[in-house]
């Protein structure tokens, strides 16, 4: 069990849903970190946002859509529904990370993306991780746990619009996530060069 479990509670580590959940705490607390810093810190923060946005999508996209999609009847309008949401969310992320964090405009298209997301997330949590939770099959979300923490770790770092599918992450995504991962060292060596 991870240390931030509650007793009681599904064990992300062993529990899709419930490591789906965790993230999407984690996400609403980096929104916070960005929207309350200033600078650097603020820099970091929404780079930090950007990265586990996109990896978190990338993932429920190849592994829990396709699988929720099957979970219920209406499964296909669910997750079609979804899917637009993020790639809106995509749209607006790549908009952000064209400005600058200081400019005038960057908070108030952050708050907007916020309440975005945070929509996004109840309508996954309530129409998709529930028929999840139904299925009451521990050894499949465990094994789905598992497999999302692996499509994270080679999904791209970066928002893709238009590859809100698992077949187009299939084709996109390793060249994206190379690239990506290429862009991040890069910024990350200039930014340790200052």
């Amino acid at each position: 069990m991870s240390p931030a479990t509650p007793l009681g509670a599904p064990d992300p580590e062993k529990d899709v849903v419930a490591l789906l959940i965790q993230q999407h705490g984690e996400i609403r607390n980096l929104f916070d970190e960005v929207e309350k810093t200033k600078g650097d810190d603020r820099r970091d923060a929404f780079h930090r946002l950007v990265r586990m946005l996109a990896v978190h999508e990338t993932a429920e996209e190849q592994i829990v859509h396709p699988v929720a999609r099957k979970a219920a009847e209406g499964g296909e309008q669910v997750v079609a529904d979804r899917l637009e949401e993020e790639r809106k969310a995509k749209e607006a992320l790549s908009r952000l990370e064209s400005m600058d964090v200081e400019d005038s405009a960057f908070l108030p298209a952050l708050v907007e993306l916020r309440m975005d997301v945070m929509k996004h997330a109840r309508a996954e949590e309530r129409y998709e991780f529930t028929h999840l939770r139904r299925m009451n099959d521990p050894k499949k979300l465990a094994n789905m746990a598992k497999a999302l923490k692996a499509a994270e770790a080679a999904a791209p770092t970066h928002p893709h619009p238009g590859t809100e599918t698992a077949a187009r992450n299939a084709v996109a995504g390793p060249f994206a996530s190379i690239m990506d991962r290429v862009r991040d060292a890069v910024r990350d060596a200039r930014g340790k060069s200052r």
